[in-house]
């Protein structure tokens, strides 16, 4: 076994980027972890176009998790001023809670630290109390803010009940 690689994706990456983030929101694959979406939404979580999208900004990145050249997981990661957002945090449902998403969290802290972010930034579903208790593990606290969950844009999935994301917030020492 060899040892485990994060690194920034490429566009060659994104086919299987896709069906690694479908595959452990939606449907009944998302189903075996504890990170599915699928009874609140129906569709897909993203899309290559969009995943394409993400990868060509130049202030983002998409941190990928491989073993044994594997793809296992990933994190979106955007500078917006002096803040880094963290998105679409990733875990295959067959590897959930071997702490690789810890370790995405750990190689998203250094990058904000690396890019001089005072805070990383982030927007859970509302309904998630089981991935905002995750974060608020790791150091992320509710900011009392809320968002719109975009209710008919299908980019994002169909919702099947209102849904609203909260906001939260990790602050960082600056070095």
């Amino acid at each position: 076994m060899n040892e485990p690689n994060i690194l920034p994706a490429t566009e060659q990456d994104i086919p299987t980027l896709a069906e690694l983030v479908n595959s452990a929101y939606r449907g009944d694959s998302s189903r075996k972890g504890w990170t599915t979406e699928a009874d609140l939404l129906g569709g897909i979580r993203t899309d290559e176009e969009s995943l394409r999208t993400m990868l060509q900004n130049p202030t983002a990145t998409i941190l990928k998790y491989e073993e044994d050249d594997q793809l296992l997981g990933c994190v979106y990661l955007q500078k917006k001023g002096d803040e880094l957002y963290l998105g679409m945090l990733t875990v295959s449902p067959n590897v959930q809670a071997k702490g690789i998403g810890k370790q995405l969290m750990i190689a998203a802290e250094k990058l904000a630290h690396d890019w001089q972010c005072r805070a990383m930034k982030m927007t859970v579903i509302s309904q998630r109390h089981e991935l905002i208790a995750f974060y608020e593990r790791r150091g992320f606290v509710a900011t009392g803010e809320t968002e719109p969950f975009p209710m008919d844009d299908p980019r994002f999935g169909l919702p099947k009940i209102p849904l609203s994301f909260i906001v939260m917030k990790k602050p960082l020492a600056i070095a």
